[in-house]
């Protein structure tokens, strides 16, 4: 089992979400949380929609400060919202989380998530895909879960686990997971495959 294999590993993740550390901690494996460190994320303007959240997964990787042995396993990871031909990343205000929740309304969505595993001679990189769909939100619907929840620090103004998860996404194709911030099936399946190498 996984938790077996990485007992002579040191798994870092490299992330400060409170979502991705406790999907992690439900894998049942040891890990360390990387010091917060900033990295600019700035892509190409002419990248596909795909290749994005790996690129920005890999240049988190990059920009790691610390030195990396084989016996370490950097996890970085970057989730975006791609809806109706446009990215939407983390929203910079209240206006901003309206925008996009509104965007989002009564329309499917698709949540990317790019995945990258490192150690000093290696690295591995993934990408994850969900569709979600929205029914249609109402005004006040939207003003009460910012001002709730807050959600400025997720991609697309949303978590799945929050009450708007409950309440207005009608169904998923893919991972659940996915869209809190991990595919977490596909991670453990691609953790065991690195440290099999």
């Amino acid at each position: 089992m996984l938790h077996e294999k990485l007992k002579h590993y040191e798994l870092i993740l490299a992330s400060q979400s409170p979502r991705r550390q406790e999907l992690i901690k439900g894998l049942g494996v040891n890990f360390t949380l990387s010091p917060r460190y900033h990295v600019d994320e700035v892509y190409p303007a002419d990248m596909q929609k795909n290749e994005v959240p790996v690129y920005l997964a890999k240049l988190k990787s990059e920009h790691y400060p610390q030195q990396l042995t084989d016996k370490h396993i950097l996890l970085t990871a970057d989730t975006l919202v791609w809806c109706k031909g446009e990215f939407l990343g983390k929203p910079k205000d209240n206006a901003d989380a309206c925008r996009m929740l509104w965007l989002m309304s009564g329309s499917a969505h698709e949540v990317l998530t790019g995945v990258c595993l490192r150690s000093a001679s290696r690295a591995r990189t993934f990408l994850a895909s969900t569709l979600v769909y929205f029914r249609a939100l109402a005004q006040d619907e939207i003003c009460y879960y910012i001002g709730k929840y807050k959600p400025y620090d997720k991609a697309g103004a949303y978590g799945i686990q929050d009450w708007i998860g409950y309440s207005a996404i009608e169904r998923i194709e893919g991972s659940y997971y996915n869209v809190m911030g991990l595919p977490m099936q596909m991670l453990y399946k691609e953790l065991e495959a690195f440290v099999s190498l």
